[in-house]
């Protein structure tokens, strides 16, 4: 059974990316680019960037374009918020694996759809970048025509 302590806590922190999640803030921010690291060793590419491979140790660099279309792995629909209120709007995250990666990238799901495991998404990023996740604003359906 689960506990609730109601009260309240400020909590206030500071987020240090590292080098390898730094570079992949820079080139989404600068140039809009989901960047990892591919360690050739395990042929193995991460996202975000790493600067070591998480297998076998080797050192990595982060210069490994990745995505920006890629195949919905698994997804939630979040129907309540942290306190157990009803959202205005059902939010949708999903885990994306990126063409090129190895790796699984959580962020939203655009759009009202009828997601479904195995859909193709693209990756959409804001104009205007500052350097943060919140940069890509989520990962929306692919749209084919013709």
């Amino acid at each position: 059974m689960a506990r609730t302590v109601h009260g309240e806590l400020p909590v206030a922190f500071h987020y240090t990316p590292g080098l390898g999640n730094t570079s992949f803030f820079e080139a989404l921010r600068d140039r809009g680019l989901l960047l990892g690291s591919r360690c050739e060793a395990c042929d193995y590419t991460y996202l975000p960037a790493r600067v070591f491979c998480e297998r076998c140790f080797a050192e990595l660099q982060a210069e490994t374009e990745c995505g920006p279309e890629g195949t919905l792995e698994s997804f939630t629909v979040g129907h309540v918020d942290v306190d157990g209120r009803p959202l205005e709007k059902p939010i949708a995250l999903g885990l994306v694996k990126l063409d090129g990666a190895d790796t699984l990238l959580m962020h939203r799901l655009l759009g009202d759809r009828a997601w479904k495991i195995g859909m193709r998404v693209q990756a959409a990023v804001e104009a205007d970048r500052t350097g943060s996740i919140l940069d890509l604003r989520g990962f929306d359906l692919i749209s084919r025509s013709g």
